[in-house]
């Protein structure tokens, strides 16, 4: 089961109390106290684990504790250490607090283990209060108690491109035909309901992650449909891929302005992301009838059709556009890189995109570089 998000109680365990003792042996009458120090409470960590991509381990968990540590003991014994608490997570999970709504951690790289609630220091024993002045000392401190917080975990996926479009635009099947995810495929809106990770082969020794995200619509960032669900999963790609279904009865302009809006209301972030077009499901219409919804749709939004997306071998019977990537030049800040006609169906123009989308997440990644 897919799981995003889950709030839980964390605490970290509370230091053992020092021990009150007094040396007693034969033949020895003033001993002296000899109590040892309680051991420090167990810590809370969370680890980054790349073999996990859901919170579900977690699921149905109200609230997780590390050990307390032991009391002292005489004879100058220590107590023991309680035992840590590793909370395993995958990369892109952020802890919040619940109750100021603050962001305590963000969890991105692979392997790390950072330390979230330090158990409680354990109290001294008496051994350590002999003074001149009091050679019976019959106190010790007890042990500091852990911490304990109210978070929650929210994952958001890290991918270098993600789908965006309106349900029943073709994302899954273009994931399916691109990668080796193998979501769910069907004739109707909101097929899928969690999201799907793929890794798309560019070559023998080059890839790049792709993200399938549920359906958006109109109100997405209001909370209608399931796009306020999961908008927050696109945040973490790199880039964008809007998906314009071209036998849609909504025009392809009103689509692709609709997506933007819903990405800007959203967050601020998503305004700045670059982003491509593909425009999907041109098996169904005749070539002339794409080829005029494509030039139409590239004057609404104000480019010219060219033949820059050649060199990737896309199929000239369809017109296309491509920003012309040259040595020094910064990629466009508003518009697409590129609009391509495909057909995941008919596998028309699907090996173009791939290597079409391999450059721009390369160009993308070297611009941020840059920066």
């Amino acid at each position: 089961m897919f799981v995003d998000s889950v709030e839980l109680t964390v605490s970290s365990g509370k230091g053992g109390a020092g021990a009150i003792s007094f040396w007693t042996e034969k033949f020895v009458t003033n001993g002296g106290p000899d109590g040892g120090d309680g051991g420090r409470g167990g810590s809370v960590y969370f680890k980054v684990d790349n073999n996990t991509d859901t919170l579900s381990s977690l699921r149905g968990k109200r609230s997780i504790k590390a050990e307390n540590g032991r009391p002292g003991e005489g004879r100058k014994c220590y107590g023991r250490k309680g035992q840590d608490t590793i909370i395993t997570v995958p990369p892109g999970t952020q802890v919040i607090d619940m109750e100021t709504g603050e962001e305590l951690l963000d969890l991105v790289e692979e392997g790390e283990m950072i330390l979230f609630l330090e158990g409680g220091k354990g109290g001294l024993g008496n051994m350590h209060f002999k003074s001149s002045s009091n050679q019976r000392p019959t106190y010790a401190q007890p042990g500091l108690p852990g911490i304990t917080k109210q978070i929650r975990l929210e994952m958001k996926l890290i991918a270098d491109v993600g789908l965006v479009g309106y349900p029943n635009v073709g994302k899954s099947t273009l994931i399916s035909t691109l990668s080796n995810a193998r979501p769910q495929v069907a004739n109707y809106e909101f097929t899928t309901l969690t999201p799907k990770l793929g890794v798309v082969h560019i070559g023998e020794y080059d890839s790049f992650m792709m993200a399938d995200i549920p359906g958006i619509i109109e109100g997405a960032s209001d909370g209608r449909g399931l796009g306020l669900e999961f908008l927050k999963h696109i945040e973490r790609t790199k880039t964008l891929l809007l998906l314009i279904d071209a036998a849609n009865y909504r025009e392809m302009k009103y689509q692709y302005e609709t997506l933007l809006v819903e990405l800007q209301r959203y967050s601020e972030t998503l305004a700045t992301r670059k982003h491509a077009i593909a425009i999907t499901k041109i098996d169904s219409l005749s070539q002339e009838e794409v080829n005029a919804l494509t030039k139409t749709f590239l004057a609404d939004i104000g480019l010219e059709a060219n033949d820059t997306l050649s060199k990737y071998k896309a199929d000239k019977n369809y017109i296309s556009y491509g920003f012309k990537t040259d040595f020094g030049l910064e990629l466009p800040q508003e518009k697409p890189l590129f609009v391509l006609p495909i057909s995941s169906v008919a596998h028309l123009n699907t090996e173009a995109l791939r290597y079409a989308i391999g450059d721009f997440v390369k160009y993308v990644e070297e611009e941020n570089r840059a920066e």
